[in-house]
């Protein structure tokens, strides 16, 4: 998407050009005064009308040539469909026939299920031994006891017999039909391939006249184009020439100071041909830079000052404030060491009361009580 949008911008960008350029060389034809005309330019409307045909013509043999290459897709598109139509109508056909002579409803094995005739075709329980409702849990027939083995393994190899026969003809009969159909394609491609390559012929052709009439046109656009850069850069030479010494007479280059003296007075000049000041204005104005410089001067003295200022203050104020930091250190320290003596005495205080408090429990104790009388007994 990107590719696409930068080839677009890079489009725009060259018609715009070509439009700008077209647009210079139409007013250089018109404000040239040399080779202005009053009137249509009918050399260049004939041009435009030139262009306009051959691109016409351009448009009109592309157009054919994409309505013939379309006719042509179609027409191979056609061919196809109708291949595959008749491929599928061939197909539908042998199925349609291998079901009719090969899967008939009396060969499948489930069709006694649903036989209409059933009925009719009912028989007792057992007429013989080849009886197909004898089955293995009746018990009444076993493998190779009938008594028609002969009769029903000769129709056994017959029946495989036709069936081989039945299958060779078929796979004949599929192989001549293939054959008739790859003939069929092969003619018709070669058909196709003759008319493709005619059609090529006849686009090559065309493609060939339209390149020669193109060429002629590009050869004749560059004879003409040549043509006017000679003339565009001879009349180039001579304006540069008409320039060049009007610049070398006039006061520009030559640098006459007078022509900056402006008609409102000679306090005031005209700023497109001033060719500079002179030495009392070059003084006086360097005079006023030396001023400046100066007062600049002053100014950072004076800011150099109130920042030295500045600073003793805010040292002050720090030492200041580190003073009274320490000070509160000191006396919180103080109040800190009045607290844990405070502390350590009601610690010891308190052990006193804990000691005298267990000696009374100790002293009202029953037991304690036995063992005074005891002492008192014994003596």
């Amino acid at each position: 998407m990107s590719g696409l949008s930068e080839r677009r911008d890079l489009q725009e960008a060259a018609a715009l050009e070509r439009r700008r350029q077209r647009e210079l060389q139409r007013q250089g034809r018109i404000f040239n005064a040399r080779v202005r005309t009053i009137g249509v330019d009918k050399d260049a409307l004939d041009a435009q009308v030139k262009d306009r045909k051959i691109q016409e013509a351009i448009e009109k043999a592309r157009n054919e040539e994409l309505a013939n290459e379309m006719k042509q897709n179609d027409k191979i598109m056609c061919m196809l469909e109708e291949r595959q139509k008749c491929n599928i109508r061939n197909v539908n056909k042998a199925i349609s026939d291998f079901r009719k002579n090969f899967q008939q409803p009396e060969t499948r094995r489930e069709f006694d299920l649903s036989d209409p005739q059933a009925l009719k075709k009912d028989r007792p329980a057992r007429l013989s031994d080849n009886d197909p409702r004898c089955t293995v849990s009746g018990l009444q027939k076993f493998m190779g006891e009938d008594l028609n083995y002969a009769q029903r393994m000769k129709f056994q190899k017959e029946q495989l017999r036709e069936w081989s026969l039945q299958q060779q003809r078929d796979y004949k009969n599929a192989l001549a039909d293939k054959k008739f159909l790859d003939d069929l394609h092969d003619k018709n491609r070669i058909e196709l391939d003759q008319k493709i390559m005619e059609q090529q012929r006849i686009e090559e052709e065309t493609r060939r006249a339209v390149c020669a009439a193109i060429k002629d046109f590009n050869k004749s656009q560059a004879a003409e184009l040549a043509e006017r850069k000679r003339l565009d850069k001879c009349q180039k030479m001579k304006d540069d020439m008409d320039e060049i010494s009007s610049q070398l007479q006039g006061n520009l280059l030559s640098e006459n100071p007078e022509q900056a003296i402006s008609s409102f007075g000679t306090h005031r000049v005209i700023t497109d041909r001033w060719k500079g000041m002179n030495q009392d204005q070059l003084m006086a104005i360097r005079s006023f830079q030396q001023q400046q410089v100066l007062e600049k001067l002053r100014l950072k003295e004076e800011e150099r000052q109130r920042d030295a200022e500045w600073d003793r203050q805010s040292m002050q104020a720090a030492r200041a404030q580190l003073i009274l930091e320490r000070h509160q250190a000191r006396q919180n320290r103080e109040c800190r060491q009045a607290l844990d003596s405070i502390n350590a005495q009601l610690s010891q205080e308190q052990k006193s009361k804990n000691i005298y408090l267990k000696e009374e429990e100790y002293s009202n104790c029953p037991t304690s009580q036995y063992f005074a009388q005891f002492n008192t007994t014994s003596r």
